[in-house]
């Protein structure tokens, strides 16, 4: 009896990380940017010990991050970009390290660097980026930041610098504890990494959304809440077998 309980317990626990993921994915479901990066599917595992030997359930997690493009907001916006295929956008990090998101909601900080929405640095092929004071600023769809007069409409837009964009096609990504994206391979963990094959490429005047299926997420959520519900049940079935045959084994 201790045998399925224990197997009954470890698969509740295991769980817990697909509520986690459905739930975070719900959250952030309107999140510009965001990509989901979370699959399991359930696997026996082998646990020895001194004296036993039982399998329990597992999990095999999928973490790469799912590039699937969502909807495309247009917002004619000159600092909103929109990422095309597999590209993805350079940033510091808080710890100095470099991330990389699919967020392109782009502002010119106080202190003139240009940032995301969510106040991440954003990074040029050089380093981080200041922009002019003055002048009204729009991304080219090579990444080049152009800076132009609001004055005098017809000069010719002065280079800021290039955003630091990277095509992602070739190198799988995983989601760092800040929610930004890092290469999977260790050797390149929170560093930069060589472009792939595709043209990196953007679209200005335009925001990506989360790639997020509410319904599909709905319907995970559901599925998952029944199962739940069916553990425990069975948990407390079990917890009443073991008192039942406990009382039968009482001397009268």
């Amino acid at each position: 009896m201790d045998k399925l309980a224990f197997v009954a317990l470890a698969s509740v626990k295991e769980q817990a990380k697909v509520r986690a993921s459905i739930t975070n994915s719900m959250a952030n479901s309107s999140t510009i940017g965001f990509k989901e990066s979370f699959e399991a599917a359930t696997s026996a595992v082998k646990i020895d010990g001194p004296g036993f030997s039982r399998f329990q359930p597992g999990l095999i997690v999928d973490d790469v991050i799912k590039l699937k493009p969502g909807a495309i907001i247009e917002t004619g916006r000159g600092l909103d970009v929109a990422m095309n295929d597999s590209t993805v956008l350079g940033i510091q990090a808080a710890d100095g390290t470099v991330g990389f998101t699919r967020r392109g909601d782009l502002t010119i900080a106080g202190n003139g660097l240009i940032k995301n929405m969510a106040g991440e640095t954003v990074l040029g092929e050089g380093g981080t980026m200041t922009a002019p004071e003055g002048l009204l600023l729009s991304v080219a769809p090579d990444g080049t930041v152009l800076a132009s007069s609001p004055t005098n409409p017809n000069d010719p837009p002065q280079e800021v610098g290039k955003l630091l964009l990277r095509d992602a096609s070739e190198t799988p990504l995983v989601r760092r504890d800040d929610g930004l994206f890092t290469p999977a391979d260790p050797e390149l963990r929170d560093k930069d990494f060589d472009s792939g094959p595709l043209p990196v490429s953007v679209r200005g005047g335009a925001l990506e959304g989360s790639n997020v299926d509410v319904v599909d997420v709905m319907v995970k959520m559901i599925d998952f809440t029944r199962s739940f519900e069916m553990q425990i049940k069975m948990i407390k079935e079990i917890q009443s077998i073991d008192q039942s045959g406990a009382s039968m084994m009482k001397t009268s």
